[in-house]
């Protein structure tokens, strides 16, 4: 769908399947450092998810830009993931798609 240099944006379905290098986060297993990426899903109220990780006493990296807001989170395993709000990545994609 689209890329720059930190993501690639593929079409998935019904869906999409965004692949994110993130240099922010590093694996949480003591020792052993592994390429960051991130696994993102959509959702559309990011602060409602983020403050339910926190309540759970997980670490959450909540961030809002003028490309949208998104909320960083490790699961047990160390991989990163993600939610970003749904409405502006369509307004992304949007944007993408005029650029074709």
């Amino acid at each position: 769908m689209f890329e720059n240099e930190n993501l690639t944006c593929f079409e998935f379905g019904q869906a999409y399947l965004m692949v994110e290098i993130d240099n922010q986060f590093k694996g949480r297993k003591i020792g052993m450092e592994r390429t960051k990426t991130c696994l993102r899903k959509n959702v559309s109220n990011v602060k409602i998810l983020a403050n339910k990780l926190i309540s759970k006493n997980i670490e959450v990296d909540y961030q809002e830009h003028s490309w949208g807001t998104i909320a960083k989170f490790t699961d047990p395993d160390g991989n990163l993931c993600a939610f970003k709000d749904s409405f502006k990545f369509e307004k992304q994609i949007l944007k993408y798609k005029e650029m074709d």
